[in-house]
Formats: C-alpha cells, structure tokens, sequence
C-alpha cells in the first residue's frame, strides 16, 4: 500500500516545493534593491550547503563515485542557469522572465524524448500544452524576443535537464547525498559568478532572516524533497507539478505583498491546476512509462 501511494506523495512534496520557491520571489525581489544578485545567490546557496552538511555528514562519502560525479554535473547545470536565468531578469520584466522560466515544462518531455528515447504519451502533452498556457495567461503581458528572452530561454533548458537527471539518477536512498554534493557545486558555480564585482552581505536583520529562510527552506530543505520525489516521478509528471511556482508565487505576493488579484492570475492559475488535476486523474501508465531510473 505505502508503495502504491507513493508517486501521489511524490507529487504533493514536490507542489510544497513549489510553493517554498513561489514565496520566495516578493522576498527576493525586495532584497536584490539592496544586494548585489550573484552575491545573494552565493550566500544562499552557501548557508544551505553548511546546513546540508551539518546535518549529516557522511552523507557525500557513502555516495558511489558515479553518483558523486551525476551530483557536481547535476549542480553545475543548475548553478549556471540560476546565474543565466538572474542575468537573463536583469533585461526582461519579472513577468515574462516567470513564463519563459516555465518552458522548462516543454523542454522537458522533448528533451527526455531526445536523450533518453523516452515516448510522451498524449495526456501528456495535452498536460503539457495546458501548463504552457496558464503560464502565458498569468505572467505575459507581451514578448519580445530579446537579450534577456533568450537569456532566460536558455536557463529554462538547463532546468530542464535538471529535472531530466535527477529523474533518472536520484533513488531515496542516495538522495540526501545526491542534494548535499548538488548544493555544494552550486555554491562554487555562484561563488565564481560574485567574484569579479566582489562579495557583500546583507546588512540588516531583517535581510538576514529572509536570506536564511530562502537558504534553508526554499533551497536546503526544497532540494532533498525535489531529489527524493523525482527517484519516484517521470520527468514530465515533476515538471508539471513544479509549474505551480508561479501560481504560489502570484498569491504570496497578493498576500504579503503589493500585488492585486487580477482576472489573469484567476484564469492563468486555474489553467495550470487544471494540468496538475490531468496528470492525477489521466491513466497512469501513461506517465508511469515514461522513463526508466538510471541509479546503477
């Protein structure tokens, strides 16, 4: 029994996931006026691989030496589109740098198809397809296909790869250490990134505690849960259920922040929950074929 749930309980840690990363954006948005991106980028990610490690420290040692070199090019991937993606916002607006980030959703399956000869069943795709346009309904307000378009465009296939390789490699055995070595090279990654203009803190409490928070919970915490449900999830099927992000990230940020409801985040999000719904309800085997686990 506890077995036959566990996909369904995959799902549910992954949309706490998107929900951790969808209250981060007022937070951050708000404290990048007085941070440099790359430094905030580096502290955080530093803090959670302290927190990662502390809490068990063998955790790396007892990975396989496949498994260590998955974990750095898993973290090198997604460090370099965390600082595209940021550099990518730098030129674009917040809303449509949101929906290009969400492309990951398409590029996914394609990409799953083309490297590992995956076959995307049609519920899917109508999945799929659904996602992408409550993305569009919700963020965009116009695009332009510039710098910080393509910039941006670039990270989602990087996430997207991401997603991929930690569907294939992670199993809940090697997860923790998978996320601990992951979070460690992205810190090096971002690290390198802060070098050149050199490395700030922040300089109130109150900056501390949101940077601590996005460290612990949106990254440490976040990682281990999206490594241990992706050892029990097709790529396809986690990256609809991280399409959430934005709809969480819309109603923090008319919660806590300045934003009003408007009728695009109703529609938009009720689109992209409706995929969610599809991906639970479609017949199972649909997903469940999609992909093989590659731990060994």
């Amino acid at each position: 029994m506890c077995g036959v749930n566990r996909p369904r309980i995959a799902v549910l840690a992954l949309l706490a996931v998107a929900a951790a990363w969808g209250s981060t954006f007022f937070l951050t948005k708000d404290l990048l006026t007085r941070m440099d991106v790359a430094d905030y980028l580096a502290l955080r990610f530093l803090i959670a691989s302290v927190a990662l490690v502390l809490i068990h420290p063998p955790a790396i040692s007892k990975l396989s030496r496949l498994d260590r070199g998955r974990a750095v090019a898993l973290g090198i991937t997604y460090g370099i589109a965390q600082l595209v993606q940021t550099e990518g916002l730098r030129h674009t607006s917040a809303s449509v740098s949101g929906f290009v980030t969400g492309m990951y959703v398409v590029f996914t399956p394609l990409l799953g198809a083309v490297i590992l000869r995956h076959k995307i069943g049609r519920w899917a795709w109508f999945a799929v397809i659904l996602a992408t346009v409550g993305l569009g309904v919700l963020s965009l307000r116009g695009l332009t296909l510039g710098t910080g378009e393509l910039l941006t465009l670039a990270s989602a296939g990087l996430y997207a790869l991401h997603i991929i390789g930690l569907g294939a490699w992670s199993t809940p055995k090697n997860a923790f250490g998978l996320s601990a070595l992951q979070m460690i090279v992205i810190t090096c990654v971002c690290g390198i990134g802060a070098l050149p203009g050199g490395f700030s803190v922040p300089s109130s409490g109150r900056d501390w505690v949101a940077v601590v928070y996005m460290a612990l919970v949106a990254g440490a915490l976040a990682l281990i849960v999206q490594t241990w449900a992706q050892a029990h999830l097709t790529p396809t099927r986690a990256a609809i259920a991280m399409t959430m992000e934005p709809v969480f990230a819309s109603t923090f940020a008319v919660l806590f922040g300045s934003d009003s409801l408007t009728w695009r985040m109703l529609v938009g999000g009720a689109l992209v929950v409706s995929a969610m719904y599809l991906v639970e309800l479609a017949p199972r085997r649909k997903f469940e074929a999609e992909v093989q686990h590659l731990a060994q």
